[in-house]
């Protein structure tokens, strides 16, 4: 069992990658490995809305990870996203890599989804949200934890005085190996639902 972990801060060993290793080293414990990828500090441009995913199956866009992380996602059984806020929402770059990863694709329906977020002081919950936007719409399990998983710290000194920010992350993942095994056990026994053709409706016709 694996688990991809996406830092999406432009610090390799900064707050979110605090953050995210925290949530690692119980997923470490539960026998669940997991693969931390940095992609915050890379030059990534936004979707061009071309539509050619759709034909080709992933972003077309060349020169830099985002393909490479796609592919990486069809093996995972959970998802890990991590990043600062920025005024008040998902960092920039972030945002960029995760519209044109999700947008086509893989097919995550099913498979377990958890966010972390850290911040100085304000704007945790907002991009908390988004990020679970992206687990949402690609009908993926939602990891759940006994509040937002929002740390406050400046740096990871800093972020690991905020004991309950870092218990949040711990406790999500533990919530999150229990999660993929029993997924994977209620998979032999019971198969996911059959997909519905999606309707699209405009609000202006």
């Amino acid at each position: 069992m694996k688990v991809i972990a996406f830092n999406g801060s432009p610090k390799e060993s900064g707050t979110s990658a605090k953050g995210i290793s925290i949530m690692a080293e119980q997923l470490e414990k539960e026998g669940i490995s997991t693969e931390i990828i940095h992609v915050g500090n890379k030059n990534i441009q936004g979707c061009l809305a071309c539509g050619k995913c759709r034909q080709a199956g992933h972003c077309v866009i060349t020169g830099d990870p985002v393909k490479e992380c796609f592919d990486k996602l069809k093996g995972a059984d959970g998802i890990i996203l991590g990043c600062p806020v920025y005024y008040g929402g998902v960092a920039g770059t972030f945002k960029c890599f995760l519209d044109r990863l999700f947008f086509p694709g893989p097919d995550m329906k099913y498979k377990v989804g958890a966010a972390a977020v850290s911040l100085r002081r304000s704007g945790g919950i907002s991009a908390f949200q988004q990020l679970n936007n992206y687990f949402y719409l690609s009908q993926m399990i939602i990891t759940p934890t006994a509040y937002w998983s929002v740390a406050h710290g400046n740096s990871p000194e800093e972020l690991l005085r905020d004991e309950e920010g870092c218990q949040l992350m711990e406790i999500q993942g533990r919530n999150m190996a229990w999660l993929i095994k029993a997924l994977a056990i209620a998979k032999k026994e019971l198969p996911p639902p059959e997909p519905l053709e999606r309707k699209r409706t405009n609000f202006i016709r």
